[in-house]
């Protein structure tokens, strides 16, 4: 095998941003969709060109036809198919949130191991250089002794009455969709989880939280403070702040592209950082294409995965019962 015959398990809206990334990917060939109808996964596969169209996920993931799949189904449908997907022979690609209970996590986790095959959580952005330059900034040294990280991720939905991220048996609600960006960007800056979280949330008439605000302690003293919505302007940012100056992100997670990385020393001029135009969902894509073709590890770990979902269910908890969550070793 030198490529890697992609399946989509759904015919979501956020496929259109992976369905180029495999195309543009040098060793994934997109090959097959599955819809819960053949006439919807037909109608799709001649709209985006697919070769091979299914009447179900059962019989695209019982099929030969592929070799890794991305899920992109409602979140609460996503240790259920990433599970059968695994236990049918294909490599998985899980759509962020990966799951949304610690034992849904470790029985993909475990599922994995036992069939050998490879398990990812979608965070495209993690595979972005702009990520990785920013990282680098922070673990060097060059912001000094780091005190206080702060990000967004809003948005106004245009579709509340019909949009699944207002089910709350679905999985839906703000921190779930959006906040677990400035979330899970902040656990990458610190390599670890919170020693403690708080969290406050406001419950529309949906039953989701439509805001929410998460503060997050660290064991170094490093505390990460972040805010999401289904109520705002569309607004994204992430800020490193440090004792030698701090470092301004305007688009963390959607791609860099009029966006800008600057660092804002304690002295001197602000200082913009260059950032390769690099496609926004090709890294997720190129990082399961050589786990799968040489045996590579995925650069976001299965850890860090399970360590999102910890961390977003304390955040909840926390919300519900109005004080702080400490999260165990």
């Amino acid at each position: 095998m030198n490529k890697v015959r992609w399946g989509l398990v759904s015919t979501a809206n956020i496929n259109r941003r992976l369905i180029p990334a495999i195309r543009a990917s040098e060793r994934g060939a997109l090959t097959a969709v599955a819809s819960r109808s053949l006439d919807s996964a037909r109608s799709y596969a001649d709209k985006w060109e697919i070769p091979h169209a299914f009447g179900s996920y059962e019989a695209m993931l019982d099929s030969d036809e592929v070799d890794a799949v991305y899920i992109s189904l409602p979140n609460h449908m996503h240790a259920e198919w990433t599970i059968y997907a695994l236990e049918h022979g294909k490599h998985v690609l899980c759509e962020k949130p990966f799951a949304l209970t610690i034992d849904e996590v470790d029985a993909m986790i475990d599922a994995s191991q036992r069939t050998g095959k490879r398990l990812a959580e979608a965070f495209m952005y993690r595979h972005h250089p702009q990520a990785k330059i920013v990282k680098a900034w922070m673990t060097d040294g060059r912001l000094g002794e780091v005190t206080i990280l702060r990000g967004a991720f809003d948005f106004a939905m245009s579709d509340p009455q019909t949009n699944v991220r207002m089910k709350p048996e679905w999985g839906g609600g703000s921190l779930w969709d959006v906040g677990v960006y400035p979330m899970s960007y902040a656990q990458n800056l610190m390599g670890c989880t919170p020693d403690k979280v708080y969290g406050n949330q406001w419950v529309g008439a949906s039953g989701v939280d439509e805001v929410f605000a998460g503060q997050m302690h660290y064991a170094n003293g490093v505390m990460a403070q972040f805010t999401c919505a289904f109520r705002s302007p569309f607004y994204t940012f992430f800020e490193i702040v440090g004792t030698k100056g701090r470092l301004l992100v305007t688009r963390p997670f959607v791609g860099p592209q009029d966006g800008t990385v600057t660092f804002y020393p304690a002295d001197g001029a602000p200082q913009s950082l260059a950032v390769p135009d690099v496609e926004l969902y090709l890294g997720e894509v190129e990082d399961m294409n050589t786990a799968v073709l040489e045996g590579a590890p995925n650069f976001l770990t299965l850890a860090e995965s399970r360590d999102h979902v910890r961390t977003v269910l304390a955040l909840y908890e926390s919300a519900r019962h109005g004080k702080a969550v400490y999260l165990a070793d």
